[in-house]
């Protein structure tokens, strides 16, 4: 059973991450239509994946949870405070290929910058995609977000260099 929930939605509830949820990761993140999309090219096993709780999910500046639908693991979202004169964050995602298309992705990723604006007092919220993928493209600018630059042949991914698209929203226009 997933952790207590932290953000409740429409759809799908955002819990805590728990050791328990690692196998689930751990999984989903080798499927090569979640590595792919989140930049990831080599394969994490499961002391991998206890050391990414350790340091991402457990680090302070970070809120990463996971993104539940009828109390299921199915994806997870996250952002990660910036330091700086600009209260910053960027915000990261990924649902289980079994579980796209079902509005899942959207509705987890409008709680989360909701929350950075309103609890973390966020002056503005970043994300990054690469170029070939069009889904996360139509996530982001469907809740809001506008494309504000390109970072050309700026990853390595499937042999060929990528562009990483780069996209923003301020508080004002949350």
């Amino acid at each position: 059973m997933p952790g207590p929930v932290f953000i409740d939605g429409d759809q799908v509830t955002l819990r805590t991450i728990e050791e328990e949820d690692l196998p689930f990761l751990q999984q989903q993140v080798n499927d090569p239509t979640v590595w792919r999309a989140i930049g990831r090219a080599d394969p994490v096993n499961a002391n991998q994946e206890e050391g990414f709780f350790e340091d991402v999910v457990c680090e302070d500046g970070s809120v990463q949870l996971l993104v539940c639908a009828d109390d299921q693991p199915v994806g997870t979202v996250g952002i990660h405070l910036e330091e700086g004169a600009v209260r910053a964050a960027e915000l990261g995602y990924w649902i289980a290929p079994d579980h796209h298309g079902n509005g899942y992705g959207s509705e987890a990723a409008e709680l989360l910058t909701t929350y950075g604006f309103d609890q973390r007092g966020c002056h503005r919220i970043g994300a990054r995609v690469f170029e070939f993928n069009d889904a996360s493209q139509a996530l982001l600018e469907s809740i809001g977000f506008q494309h504000e630059g390109r970072r050309r042949e700026a990853t390595f991914i499937d042999g060929e260099y990528q562009d990483i698209l780069w996209y923003g929203v301020l508080a004002e226009e949350w």
